[in-house]
């Protein structure tokens, strides 16, 4: 998000400098192309107008800097409150939740705090655009004055149990080889024209279709798993692969004028192929999901499917039961095998050694 928030303001500056302006700034108008941030709506641009304000700047504070702010100063999670605003944070809700620090730094008060008071003020007055001048000049620096906002704020994903998952992780070094070898070699036999992985962690196996040239989407729950593996991204310049937050048990839905203006995640597909590796007993197990249903949602988000099936006498799963009672009598490889034949053809499956894990490769039913 800061890097779309960065392009977005670099992009405003090229437009200036050329006799242009951008009327919109909303989040929804950058996408990662190549793994590069990429302004899609064309029809943004205006002729620029002299002495006339930025019309985009409320949408730019609301879209970007105001999650940004609190997602550094408050809490990383509130970056969820974009799936209730879809035009941005109210910047009256935005200063509310930021503590009272963030007074102290000029651009923030400025352009949040101070902007949400003056939107508070004139809510209820009629305000001409054309009456207000502002020099392109003065235009200018409060650009440049965004742009250093958005570059100090800085979050260091860190503590969280999935971002450290592969510290404490029951694999074998020659297991886990054999579960990546295994991955390869399915991608490698399908050929698929998309990946999306689900519960891809800091994108391990999101990167062995990666660097295959297949474009790859590595979903995670965990903020800090997620940042991780975008920031390795950026490093290595990987241009097939995007990390994105998503909860599985709650998925994106569809958004905005009658549900229809932001595709949900299940209307994004479906993919030519889905990861779901170390998957099945978070869900059937921390989220009570039957097997049934799991296999029901895949086949509908995916043609080919490379599923991995943990069972209960693995450690992961008797960490998840050891708080809870086992009610989960349908939770053994026979009756997964049964439920998923149900919307899948097995096409191959492998036991990984040293573990009583399960590796399948498997292709959706018409």
């Amino acid at each position: 998000m800061k890097d779309a928030a960065l392009a977005t303001l670099a992009i405003q500056k090229m437009a200036l400098d050329h006799g242009m302006s951008l009327k919109d700034a909303s989040a929804y108008n950058i996408q990662f192309t190549g793994g590069k941030p990429v302004l899609i709506d064309t029809l943004s641009f205006e002729l620029y107008r002299k002495d006339e304000p930025w019309v985009a700047y409320r949408q730019f504070c609301q879209h970007f800097l105001a999650p940004l702010a609190l997602m550094s100063y408050t809490d990383i999670r509130l970056q969820q409150l974009l799936r209730v605003y879809i035009d941005g944070i109210p910047l009256d809700l935005a200063s509310s939740l930021l503590p009272l620090k963030t007074y102290g730094a000029f651009s923030l008060l400025s352009h949040i705090h101070l902007h949400a008071r003056s939107q508070k003020k004139y809510a209820d007055q009629a305000i001409k655009v054309s009456g207000r001048k502002i020099s392109l000049f003065a235009l200018k620096a409060l650009i440049d004055s965004q742009e250093t906002a958005i570059k100090k704020l800085s979050w260091q994903p860190y503590g969280t149990e999935w971002a450290e998952y592969y510290d404490g992780t029951n694999y074998t070094e020659q297991s886990f080889e054999m579960k990546k070898t295994f991955v390869a070699e399915m991608l490698d036999a399908v050929g698929p024209h998309s990946v999306w992985d689900l519960g891809a962690n800091t994108g391990i196996f999101s990167r062995i279709a990666g660097s295959r040239g297949i474009p790859t989407v590595a979903f995670d729950i965990d903020p800090a798993a997620v940042e991780k593996n975008y920031l390795d991204c950026v490093r290595d310049n990987e241009s097939c692969l995007l990390p994105l937050v998503l909860d599985l048990t709650n998925p994106s839905s569809g958004i905005g004028w009658a549900g229809q203006e932001r595709l949900s995640i299940a209307q994004r597909g479906p993919a030519d192929a889905v990861l779901a590796l170390a998957l099945i007993h978070h869900l059937a197990i921390s989220n009570n999901v039957p097997l049934i249903k799991i296999a029901e949602f895949l086949h509908s988000i995916c043609r080919r499917l490379i599923i991995e099936f943990v069972p209960k006498e693995d450690s992961q799963v008797q960490r998840l039961l050891a708080t809870r009672e086992d009610i989960f009598d349908r939770y053994d490889r026979e009756h997964f095998e049964q439920d998923f034949q149900h919307y899948f053809d097995l096409q191959k499956c492998m036991d990984i050694e040293g573990s009583q894990r399960v590796l399948y490769l498997m292709e959706r039913k018409k």
